[in-house]
């Protein structure tokens, strides 16, 4: 069985279809949960980003309609809860243990920690424009939508993204 297009998806979204909801998991749950790690550095928080994003597409019905690119729709919705949760996060005070991002498993290698490293020191505009494009699977185009700038300016950070993680894997 071939996968329903998007647009076929926007529309089973539009009316409520309970299936559509599940093909559209199936499709991104994924990718925008791996995205949502990169922005809010949690696991526990990138999974209630990925849910705020469900909740509101049940919440917007009929409106989904208008949606032309369900994919950067998703991923702007996805950058949005996420940043709505980390913000959340910075102002609560902060328990006897401040949790930081996800540590590697032990048997990770040495060059996927390094890696780890790197993409945590980028600027945040660049780390998310990596997370959208590799992780989300999103064009430059895409990505550019997603995040409302120009496709040039998506490539230019993911550019300067990728020279800096090269410079710091050299190191």
């Amino acid at each position: 069985m071939t996968p329903a297009p998007d647009d076929e998806l926007v529309e089973g979204l539009a009316a409520g279809n309970e299936n559509a909801y599940a093909a559209l998991y199936d499709r991104y749950g994924a990718a925008l949960f791996r995205v949502a790690v990169a922005i809010v550095g949690s696991r526990e928080e990138a999974e209630d980003a990925v849910q705020d994003v469900f909740v509101a597409l049940v919440r917007a019905g009929g409106r989904l309609r208008a949606v032309r690119n369900l994919k950067a729709y998703l991923f702007a919705s996805l950058r949005r809860a996420a940043i709505r949760r980390a913000q959340q996060q910075r102002r609560q005070p902060l328990g006897p243990v401040a949790v930081s991002h996800a540590t590697p498993p032990a048997e990770a290698s040495d060059a996927a920690v390094r890696l780890e490293r790197a993409l945590a020191s980028l600027p945040a505009a660049q780390r998310e424009m990596v997370a959208l494009h590799v992780d989300g699977g999103l064009t430059f185009a895409e990505c550019a939508e997603a995040l409302g700038i120009r496709p040039g300016t998506a490539a230019g950070r993911y550019r300067y993204a990728i020279e800096k993680l090269r410079a710091a894997l050299k190191e």
